[in-house]
């Protein structure tokens, strides 16, 4: 399987688990205020014309992790700090953290680092990409041993 199938089923993955988080946080009530799925709707909306169904939403958070980051995360993988994937997979974490808190935040109004939504704003999309992170890396190495190991017994 070429290498950037790899990076983006692993970058799938991620997505899944950090989804399933961000559901987790809605349906305890915590920050109802920190909605990327909402944020991401309704920039699509205003900013592109596209419906405003949350669908919109999920879509284009499903491509930007998939496609957007699991790609990236196999072009810098090399240069990431970190002794093993999933280290690096938690370091490039930060990377897509810092993106997220300079670019989309503002754009959807929540100000530079989301701090209009409020200190633990910041805080709570650190962690949960920190997890996704985790998972990014270590699903990218599973995915790189399976596929060290399919080739090896094709030689």
């Amino acid at each position: 399987m070429p290498c950037y199938i790899r990076s983006m089923m692993a970058g799938f993955a991620a997505t899944v688990v950090l989804s399933l988080l961000m559901l987790m946080k809605g349906a305890m009530g915590l920050m109802p205020e920190l909605n990327p799925i909402a944020m991401l709707t309704d920039m699509a909306h205003t900013k592109m014309g596209m419906p405003a169904s949350p669908m919109v939403g999920w879509v284009a958070h499903f491509v930007i992790g998939t496609v957007l980051w699991g790609i990236l995360f196999k072009l810098l993988h090399s240069k990431l700090p970190g002794g093993t994937a999933l280290v690096k997979g938690m370091s490039f974490s930060v990377l897509a953290w810092l993106m997220m808190m300079i670019l989309p935040m503002p754009m959807a109004g929540a100000g530079l680092f989301g701090m209009k939504l409020g200190m633990m704003a910041p805080v709570m999309t650190l962690m949960m990409h920190l997890i996704w992170g985790a998972a990014l890396g270590f699903v990218y190495s599973r995915l790189q041993a399976d596929s060290s190991a399919a080739k090896a017994a094709t030689d």
